[in-house]
């Protein structure tokens, strides 16, 4: 039987918008849910099939918001299980990832640091590089860049093409 498990708004130590209180609710929402769902891959790789990612509305007394879920489909499936006693815990700082937040809440109006997912991808990639001897600086790093490389083709190749344009500049 499916059923879901749910992983949050975002990493536990770090801040989030929040409902009936955050300017742009709903934007910054989707942005931090989207970019959490990335951070996730980073550091658990892309779920196996049987289960997915996922946004979940909710209602609340304010409005609606988003939370995201691990939404297992086929619980008896070995890699599954696997999976979700993995990635059930979450995150507790973005940096475990790889990743900057996408948002920084430090006064009334928040910022915006990546406005776009794939933004955010493509600054992990580049942060958990490997050196120029090929080597990672934190052996962490070759699992989160592996991750992220594997799950987003599209961000690897411009986070490549960013350091090509820098070494020829």
């Amino acid at each position: 039987m499916p059923y879901f498990i749910d992983l949050g708004a975002g990493p536990a130590e770090e801040d989030c918008a929040q409902l009936g209180q955050s300017p742009n609710f709903d934007s910054l929402n989707r942005l931090e849910i989207a970019v959490y769902k990335s951070a996730l891959i980073a550091r658990y790789g892309p779920p196996p099939p049987g289960c997915r990612l996922a946004g979940l509305s909710n209602r609340h007394d304010f409005g609606r918001y988003v939370e995201l879920v691990l939404h297992i489909e086929n619980e008896l499936d070995e890699a599954v299980a696997d999976y979700a006693t993995r990635v059930e815990e979450g995150l507790a700082t973005w940096r475990e990832a790889g990743f900057t937040a996408p948002v920084e809440y430090n006064g009334e109006t928040p910022t915006i640091v990546h406005a776009d997912p794939a933004d955010a991808v493509i600054s992990a990639l580049l942060i958990t590089r490997p050196g120029p001897n090929g080597l990672f600086p934190i052996p962490d790093f070759a699992v989160l860049h592996g991750n992220l490389t594997q799950a987003y083709p599209a961000e690897a190749a411009a986070a490549n093409a960013r350091l090509a344009e820098a070494a020829d500049a």
